[in-house]
């Protein structure tokens, strides 16, 4: 039987967790999966992330009542990715589930994501819509255009992602370890995970009114998302760098031999090219040098380990397979 570890990241709790943990209660016990597998929820992880109304009271009483519920309280308000960190680090399942507080993905279909992740032999799933999110249109817009910026400048390491997810639970905490400030959570987990997946599941409007978004928020959502991104815009820099600064002293050479054979009449102008071109070129091939240092102490400063260790795929939660 699976153990599986669900952590909930709590800003604006107060009026949905109730209700969220009567839909993970009979989850408790031991359940089958559309495919077979069986799985039980022996965690609960509520992360106070310091919201503006009474979630902690809801914490408490919960944690009170519930005896697989773990409260982790921060110190102050650290955002949605930090919390989730948080929860994760502090579970101990096989498998750890991420669901939001606001009620918009039913915790039964975290079967779905399991069926597909055994059956599939991934370590990372994600629940994703059916259509578009229970939000307004403005912000599923700029949702998917900030999703597709940056796929372009991320590449592999930016694919489709929610905050419904299932991970092998020893990859998340090595994640959750190691990673380090101003880091989109779903960048960092692809840091250990090279088998990922999605299925499509249900989603329901939010619970409560109003989002914790606001526009201001979304905008530091998505500029942690271009930082931790990778570093193929100082790749490009550098490569534009070394392109130009070729180009150039190639270009003053041409230059120079015109001006020996006579074919510029304008005194000075050939020198002041060559000058140009020269130190423009050593400027940008020095240019394309600082991005590559930049870009080490950006991955040192991101907390990207060398290399992660985690349990024999054989032996751990993946030798579970298929029902024949």
């Amino acid at each position: 039987m699976h153990s599986v570890a669900i952590v909930v990241p709590v800003y604006r709790g107060e009026s949905t967790l109730s209700a969220l943990m009567a839909e993970i209660e009979p989850l408790l016990q031991p359940t089958s999966t559309p495919r077979g597998h069986v799985f039980r929820v022996d965690e609960v992880v509520l992360v106070h992330d310091c919201g503006p109304d009474r979630s902690d009271e809801v914490i408490r009483a919960l944690a009170k009542a519930h005896p697989h519920v773990t409260p982790v309280w921060l110190s102050r308000n650290f955002g949605q990715h930090a919390a989730t960190l948080a929860g994760i680090g502090n579970t101990s399942s096989e498998w750890v589930a991420t669901l939001d507080e606001d009620g918009q993905h039913a915790p039964a279909d975290i079967a779905l994501l399991l069926d597909q992740a055994i059956d599939e032999q991934l370590q990372l799933v994600y629940g994703c819509h059916q259509s578009a999110a229970p939000h307004a249109w403005w912000r599923n817009a700029t949702s998917s255009a900030a999703k597709w910026v940056a796929r372009l400048i991320g590449g592999a390491e930016i694919g489709t992602h929610t905050s419904f997810r299932l991970m092998l639970g020893s990859h998340g905490r090595s994640i959750a370890a190691y990673c380090g400030p101003r880091i989109y959570l779903d960048v960092a987990l692809r840091w250990a995970i090279d088998r990922t997946g999605e299925v499509t599941v249900s989603t329901r409007p939010e619970w409560r009114e109003g989002s914790g978004y606001n526009l201001s928020k979304l905008l530091s959502h998505f500029w942690s998302l271009v930082l931790s991104s990778g570093t193929r815009p100082l790749r490009i820099i550098a490569s534009i760098g070394v392109l130009v600064s070729f180009a150039g002293f190639v270009f003053a050479g041409v230059v120079s031999v015109r001006a020996v054979v006579g074919d510029y009449q304008v005194a000075g102008w050939a020198s002041v090219m060559v000058t140009l071109l020269v130190l423009g070129g050593l400027m940008l091939l020095a240019l394309g040098v600082v991005a590559e240092y930049l870009g080490a102490l950006l991955r040192a400063a991101q907390g990207r380990p060398l290399y992660i260790v985690v349990d024999d795929p054989q032996s751990g939660p993946m030798s579970d397979r298929p029902p024949t």
